[in-house]
């Protein structure tokens, strides 16, 4: 099968992954739950490796969601576990690639452990310049929405914001990591059609990409597959065609 090169000056600058089928995989292998995500960490050293050679300026993981903080209570203590091993074991070949780790989400919920790893984790690798891996823990879309809102709200009551001041710039500062572009492309493994309150507010006009694969088979040969289908779609951001290829009227 013939494939076209990707062409490099037209990368996503923003890849966001929801990381689906953990679970199912295992399941379908007679395995507990526990070894799909175990499996699935291979899946995450092989994609961030790949971002970073290719270029991807930020990758942004959906590691841990709100919502999974309702599964039992074993599968959470090791999806914690897997996320603290991850951050140590891979900490010295995130800092030889150049990539800076950063984390979005209701953090103050993690377990103290992971917690300190996190922050380890974005403050060693701080000042590296290649990728921005971005990871979502604790991470709901709605709630980041309404952390948002709250300190608006504050900021109002205490006469330090206008509310006729917010428009949609001033409300996009007040997300948890405001220097991150929009994704452009959003994944979804598992096949699966749904975004799972994953980034709500900065998906308005992100491609979204889904493969039939689960998580942990989802290797770099699969990421450059989406980017390919990402470089045959036209990006309108509600334009019509001709606008876009400057033919049309204003």
């Amino acid at each position: 099968m013939h494939h076209d090169p990707l062409r490099t000056e037209e990368l996503p600058r923003h890849v966001a992954i929801i990381m689906d089928g953990n679970g199912r995989w295992a399941e379908r292998r007679g395995l507990s739950r526990v070894e799909g995500h175990r499996a699935g960490k291979e899946a995450v050293s092989a994609v961030v490796r790949a971002a970073g050679e290719l270029g991807i300026e930020v990758l942004t993981l959906y590691a841990f969601s709100i919502e999974n903080w309702n599964r039992p209570q074993s599968e959470v203590t090791e999806l914690m576990r897997l996320a603290e091993r991850y951050l140590d074991e891979e900490l010295p070949e995130v800092m030889a690639n150049d990539i800076q780790v950063r984390a979005i989400g209701r953090l103050d919920r993690l377990p103290p452990r992971v917690r300190k790893q996190v922050e380890h984790a974005v403050e060693k690798t701080r000042d590296n310049g290649k990728l921005k891996l971005v990871f979502a823990l604790s991470y709901g879309g709605r709630a980041e929405i309404v952390d948002a809102a709250r300190r608006i709200a504050r900021e109002a009551e205490q006469s330090r914001i206008e509310p006729d001041a917010v428009d949609e710039k001033v409300f996009a500062s007040y997300l948890y990591d405001p220097e991150l572009p929009d994704p452009d492309l959003l994944i979804r493994t598992s096949g699966e059609m749904r975004v799972s309150n994953f980034l709500l507010w900065q998906i308005a006009y992100a491609e979204i990409y889904v493969s039939e694969l689960m998580w942990p088979d989802f290797r770099a040969e699969h990421l450059v597959e989406a980017l390919r289908d990402f470089q045959s779609r036209e990006r309108r951001f509600g334009l019509t065609s001709a606008q876009i290829s400057g033919k049309g009227g204003e």
